[in-house]
């Protein structure tokens, strides 16, 4: 009876705080319409004539980005907005998600912040600027080219605009930071957890205006995915960090319903408030899972003390005309088409991604590898450059730090040409340690030879065997010359996979065609993921694999397959319309669904009037007929199918197969002569 009258107590109590949360600080979005103009205005000078309406998320790239000579210029955003009601001893923050690449922000012609990077989130102080009424905001932006802000090169367009979502935030003055590199300013530290125990310790990092630090301490109350309060806790120690004072508390929930990955992504919501004395100041909601990993490198990954092999994909953020100015029904889409597929972790490529995917990753029990964009190259002897890549490297552990999918942070991909990165590797390694000694540090590499290989915790391999060197069997070759037993240095495949056009097909294929050239068969791309997988799969040590790419994206330089600057590796199409075959080959094996599915459905003009039909299954018995005709399905492994010398009539053929489990497919297609 205890026991009840303390929850119920704890309920009120959190109720009724998170109440008084509500006149404390409080969010609105700055969306809806904007003006735009393709070139530089000057703070004062907006009588332009040429300003076009536009809605925020927006690229000025989403027609011209997959053009060899998309345009990596300067534009200006324009809009007005009123002040919030209720806002005396508050601060007014605008708070942008994302901008492309280098934006000056201006209230009402003043200078109100700046930021260098595509990727991450930053706030502008608007609150010395503002007027009751009619506030101008006009946002500087440009993305081009610039020495000193990463990435310097990359496989993927560039995209300009003020591309993710715009707020104005009204918090406290004496509260919870919003200056701390764009995060919360709460930090969710997971020192030890267990099915018995969860040692943790919660730090909020506080601006003050007034002299009341002796008296601060924080009060944490958790509360369980049963929506019950599993703790509350009250205390902190005093901290002076270089910025900012900091509250640090330890907290221990018992029994703890841990997050499990795809079984089990269980939440926990944690409600931090700043008091000083009984007074409430601040308070910010963070939620996170409690979990556990380690990767052994013989073994490979595990989760909470069980092997769990991550088998999944790569996902840029871009979309068919829009660019990186995607919506939340896009991440959805793209979640949901993840989470068809069976995947069970994704790497975000190769930028810090949207704050709303990461929580989707939550939420789905997706594990992350996320990573800075430092690709390729760096500039020489420029300490901008390195300053740039170690900054976009903090935003994106403050930003991110509580989301328990992520397990890893990248530092950086297939470096080398010449421009010796070990010591800012070096550097953000050892940064990465810092901000975060819960996780590990990975990079992702194409050349094993690299001396920066050895500086990361792990390493991930992007390998294409089958594509750009050699066949397909030649992924042994890779797994068995970077994997060292007595190294230490445990192993992923990063990247693996072949271009496809679904408008392209040949039956008869044996080896990759022209990688850089105009024909892409859908088919070689579904042998080159059948083998590569195989092989994978077969060697345990591998801790992670992640097929390049979840997606078709745009790469202005390309022109290969059927279309002009696409990245046709994706196992779907960029405008996520259609599944490739070798979207299902993964299906097959990774989503226990009762499938089915006909290869080379799209190829509907036939030549040969005797053929082999491959199908993907994960059902016991699919039974094939054409036409009417049954033919004998042969199992060749992982899931693979196989009837041989199937015969075509002239002329209109279908094709149907069909499982016990229930599940069906079918096609058609039509011989010619």
């Amino acid at each position: 009876m205890k026991n009840c009258r303390f929850l119920i107590a704890m309920v009120i109590a959190l109720t009724v705080s998170m109440a008084v949360s509500a006149q404390l600080r409080w969010t609105q979005p700055l969306d809806g319409e904007w003006k735009f103009v393709k070139h530089y205005v000057a703070p004062g000078h907006t009588a332009d004539k040429a300003w076009k309406t536009v809605t925020i998320p927006h690229s000025w790239n989403a027609q011209d980005g997959c053009t060899p000579h998309y345009y990596r210029g300067e534009g200006t955003y324009l809009t007005h907005f009123d002040a919030p009601t209720g806002i005396d001893g508050k601060r007014v923050i605008l708070h942008f998600e994302g901008v492309s690449q280098h934006a000056w922000v201006y209230v009402n012609g003043q200078l109100a912040g700046e930021h260098k990077g595509s990727f991450t989130a930053f706030n502008a102080d608007a609150t010395p600027y503002l007027k009751d009424k009619d506030n101008e905001l006009m946002v500087r932006v440009t993305n081009a080219k610039d020495e000193t802000i990463i990435p310097l090169a990359g496989d993927f367009t560039v995209f300009g605009g003020i591309y993710r979502p715009v707020h104005i935030e009204v918090v406290p003055k004496n509260g919870i930071t919003v200056n701390d590199h764009g995060s919360k300013g709460v930090y969710i530290k997971q020192n030890e957890v267990n099915a018995q125990q969860a040692k943790l310790e919660v730090l909020a990092k506080v601006d003050l205006t007034a002299k009341m630090k002796n008296s601060l301490k924080l009060r944490v109350t958790a509360v369980g995915p049963d929506g019950q309060v599993a703790g509350s806790f009250t205390g902190g120690t005093m901290l002076r960090g270089s910025d900012f004072y900091s509250v640090k508390l330890p907290v221990t929930i018992n029994n703890p319903h841990l997050w499990n990955g795809k079984k089990d992504a269980a939440m926990y919501r944690f409600v931090v408030e700043l008091l000083d004395g009984n007074k409430l100041l601040d308070q910010v909601t963070q939620e996170t899972g409690l979990r556990s990993f380690y990767i052994d490198h013989n073994k490979g990954f595990f989760l909470n003390g069980e092997s769990y092999p991550l088998r999944g994909v790569n996902r840029h953020q871009d979309r068919k005309e829009k660019g990186w100015a995607i919506t939340k029904a896009d991440h959805d889409e793209d979640m949901a088409m993840i989470k068809e597929i069976g995947a069970n972790t994704i790497r975000l490529a190769h930028y810090p991604h949207s704050q709303y995917f990461y929580s989707l990753c939550d939420r789905e029990g997706m594990l992350v590898w996320a990573e800075i964009p430092f690709i390729e190259k760096a500039t020489v002897n420029c300490p901008e450059f390195d300053e740039n890549a170690c900054e976009m490297l903090i935003e994106l552990i403050r930003q991110s730090y509580n989301h328990p999918s992520i397990f890893c942070w990248s530092l950086y991909n297939e470096t080398g040409a010449g421009t010796n990165p070990e010591l800012l590797i070096s550097r953000l390694n050892d940064l990465a340690h810092r901000e975060d000694p819960t996780r590990v540090t990975v990079g992702a590499t194409n050349n094993a030879g690299r001396p920066e290989n050895q500086i990361p915790d792990v390493v991930g391999h992007n390998t294409y065997p089958g594509w750009y060197w050699d066949n397909p069997e030649n992924m042994k070759w890779t797994i068995a010359w970077n994997y060292k037993p007595d190294s230490g240095k445990s192993i992923a495949i990063s990247e693996y996979g072949a271009g496809a056009s679904i408008k392209q097909h040949d039956q008869h294929i044996k080896k990759a065609p022209k990688t850089d050239g105009e024909w892409h068969p859908e088919e070689w791309q579904a042998t080159v993921h059948e083998v590569n997988y195989r092989i994978i799969d077969e060697n345990p040590q591998v801790w992670g694999s992640f097929v390049w790419n979840m997606f078709d994206f745009a790469s202005a330089g390309r022109h290969e397959g059927d279309a002009l600057g696409i990245n046709d590796k994706g196992l779907c199409t960029y405008d996520r319309k259609v599944r490739k075959d070798a979207f299902y080959f993964y299906k097959a094996q990774w989503n226990p669904e009762p499938m089915v599915h006909i290869c080379s459905k799209r190829h509907t003009e036939r030549d040969e009037a005797v053929t082999d039909v491959k199908v993907y299954s994960n059902c016991k018995n699919p039974v094939l007929t054409v036409n009417g005709t049954a033919y004998a399905l042969v199992n060749k492994g992982y899931n693979t199918w196989v009837a041989t010398g199937v015969q075509l009539k002239l002329g209109a053929n279908e094709a149907v197969v069909v499982t016990d489990e229930g599940a069906t497919d079918s096609c058609g297609w039509v011989l010619n002569k």
